[in-house]
């Protein structure tokens, strides 16, 4: 019989779902949040009066058709999501959400929050973590929308069956480093929207992609969304404008910060 530290003995938690290592992990819960760090990075941020979704998606070989392979989807008129992960989990997931949706206006003859959507998301991702025969979702999501009464909310949930409200939040690869810049950045781009900017939050989204995505615009997708109006995709020519603008900010600010030679 393997003894616990034994190769073979690791190697039966590693299989099982439901089976807890003797040190506390799931270890396919742990490889299911690898899976999400695999995926395209996704950001969301949270504004006064906007809520915006940017992901970077992968280029399109010549002969596919772009319109066909969406991170960004709508949920119900006042929900969208964005996710990093399995595009086939994505899909899943996005169906039983927008089912959700529809279930509960027949039921309850009101639109459902932003949390209770989420909430039900989590549920799911949750219940495939618990049960054999099953393997958990390898993909986290973004939840954005606004209530009835205008509040804007910013979800997020993960493999494990967990959700908690951001103000701005990246998910994917390289996270880490764009949720640092998030960190660094969110107040003084609200500070901004409040001055009368409206296009501050898309900004601040686009400028937290352009920290990780090196192909630029042509790889990067942005949707924002205002109280009482559909789901807007920004136009790819507007986030090249964008995009541009960022840049020569950059090498504005650089050319500041280059100390002056002095004339000996």
């Amino acid at each position: 019989r393997p003894s616990a530290a034994s190769p073979a003995h690791a190697m039966s938690y590693d299989r099982a779902i439901t089976v807890f290592s003797p040190d506390g992990h799931l270890f396919q819960v742990e490889y299911a949040m690898e899976a999400v760090k695999n995926g395209t990075t996704a950001v969301g941020v949270k504004g006064k009066k906007t809520i915006v979704l940017g992901v970077e998606k992968k280029s399109a070989a010549k002969l596919q058709d772009p319109r066909t392979v969406r991170k960004i989807m709508k949920l119900d008129k006042h929900i969208c999501l964005a996710f990093a992960g399995l595009v086939a989990d994505a899909r899943v997931l996005v169906n039983k959400a927008r089912l959700e949706c529809q279930s509960y206006r027949l039921t309850m003859e009101d639109s459902p929050t932003v949390e209770y959507v989420s909430r039900f998301i989590a549920r799911v991702q949750q219940r495939y973590t618990q049960r054999g025969g099953r393997r958990p979702f390898g993909i986290s999501n973004l939840i954005a929308g606004f209530d009835a009464d205008g509040t804007p909310n910013l979800w997020q949930t993960d493999p494990t069956g967990s959700h908690t409200s951001w103000k701005a939040l990246a998910i994917g690869r390289n996270a880490k480093t764009v949720r640092e810049f998030l960190e660094e950045n969110y107040e003084e781009s609200m500070a901004k929207e409040e001055k009368g900017d409206e296009d501050a939050a898309i900004k601040l989204a686009c400028k937290a992609l352009l920290e990780v995505v090196e192909s630029g615009a042509k790889n990067i997708e942005i949707a924002y969304m205002k109280p009482g109006d559909p789901l807007k995709m920004l136009p790819q020519e507007r986030v090249a404008e964008l995009c541009k603008a960022i840049e020569a900010e950059k090498e504005a600010e650089k050319k500041k910060k280059k100390p002056k030679k002095q004339n000996v």
